[in-house]
């Protein structure tokens, strides 16, 4: 099923203004400046060629920011990003609701963090999240929720050193064309320490990792009932050294996405009470056949193929 000319009409005009950046990361309840660490980016843009180097760490139409912090991180803690509009946006500006995707996070070990580009092999992925049937919720719904925080557990059976942390989004809402899917990456650089070094993952290329034609980026956000599969490699396991990327019909059993650090806004889970779908949970839509009120919230329709309900 392809996009009218209206829905791609109005899912251009909503790109332009609900773009993303990955802006800080929190680490031992210390949560470092804005691009302190991380290399971030001069505009806000997407990337949408997954075969371009730019998808390992951004910069191509995103020129990004060289930062020369290297932040410690401790192997088997969690640690957070915080994703924003732009620069100097505040948690209530993270990404437009209608750039619904996945949220996941990957790691590579280099020798100095400060100047390895990330292309190349060597990602191995962390963490990621996908659609929840059980509340019709995305990951990007529950990441503006919290406040923009991603929360990301290091593995603890990794080697100590210096690596890359990439947190990555994938918005779909143009993602049934080709080239269509929008990522937002950012690449954060640091220093982990206690780590057992018992486990070696298995890596993947940035470019290589994903195809245009995945079922995860070729795909059209507004056919239900929605059966989704994060495209990419398994999450690292440290028991196992992965675990089987899930369709979207069942919750994603990593880290969610929606724990903020204990020094900054704490994360919310959409209350729910009553009746009908959920605070940022589809409400109507064409083909449509799950609930049509709202439990909170004023149900809204972003085209006529998908409605939400919204503050």
């Amino acid at each position: 099923m392809k996009f009218s000319s209206s829905i791609a009409a109005a899912a251009a005009l909503t790109g332009a203004s609900a773009h993303t950046i990955m802006t800080n990361l929190v680490s031992n309840g210390v949560v470092n400046g804005v691009g302190v660490g991380i290399r971030v980016p001069s505009y806000d843009g997407p990337i949408t060629d997954v075969s371009t180097s730019d998808i390992a760490c951004n910069g191509g139409p995103n020129p990004t920011t060289p930062s020369n912090v290297v932040i410690d991180v401790k192997a088997g803690s969690t640690v957070q990003t915080y994703w924003r509009h732009t620069l100097t946006s505040t948690s209530s500006d993270v990404i437009d609701s209608s750039h619904k995707g996945p949220v996941m996070a990957y790691m590579k070990k280099v020798s100095d963090a400060t100047t390895d580009t990330g292309i190349g092999g060597g990602w191995f992925k962390i963490s990621q999240e996908g659609y929840d049937s059980s509340t019709g919720l995305w990951a990007v719904d529950k990441l503006i929720s919290s406040g923009g925080v991603q929360s990301i557990p290091i593995p603890s059976c990794i080697a100590n050193g210096q690596y890359l942390l990439r947190g990555e989004i994938i918005a779909l809402h143009s993602a049934s064309s080709a080239n269509g899917a929008q990522f937002y990456m950012e690449c954060a650089q640091i220093n982990v320490t206690g780590g057992t070094g018992s486990v070696s993952p298995a890596t993947v290329s940035l470019p290589g990792a994903y195809k245009s034609t995945d079922p995860g980026i070729l795909f059209n956000l507004y056919v239900s009932p929605i059966s989704y599969t994060i495209p990419g490699p398994s999450v690292f396991s440290c028991s196992g050294g992965g675990s089987n990327t899930q369709p979207a019909t069942t919750p994603a059993t990593t880290a969610p996405t929606t724990t903020a650090p204990p020094t900054q806004q704490t994360s919310t889970t959409p209350p729910v009470s009553g009746t009908g779908a959920p605070l940022y949970g589809q409400c109507g839509g064409t083909g449509w056949t799950g609930p049509t009120t709202c439990a909170s919230g004023t149900c809204k329709a972003t085209n006529e193929w998908y409605s939400q309900c919204l503050p």
